[in-house]
């Protein structure tokens, strides 16, 4: 049986919150996993859930020097800084 250990619990990016706050949305912590026996590790991201007035789901990934990009819109595809992330929902609101 497969049995996990918890590593890290990703907490909120304090930005992007003071944002949200004209929005109704719900967070999900991410989880980074170590699988025990091995060397591998599991990274749940934490999950931005707007709600109202438009249905958006944003994906915020643990940063890594390689890639600056942190942020993943689901309903677009496609990876986002936080300062295009910032951009979009200030637009979405106007």
């Amino acid at each position: 049986m497969l049995e996990f250990e918890t590593i890290e619990t990703l907490k909120p990016n304090t930005e992007l919150l003071e944002i949200l706050k004209n929005y109704t949305y719900v967070v999900n912590k991410g989880i980074v996993k170590h699988l025990l026996s091995t060397n591998l590790q599991f990274i749940t991201p934490t999950e931005y859930l707007i709600t109202y007035p438009i249905t958006l789901s944003i994906l915020e990934y643990k940063v890594n020097e390689i890639s600056n990009k942190s942020f993943y819109i689901k309903e677009h595809n496609q990876k986002y800084s936080l300062k295009e992330i910032k951009s979009i929902l200030k637009n979405l609101k106007s």
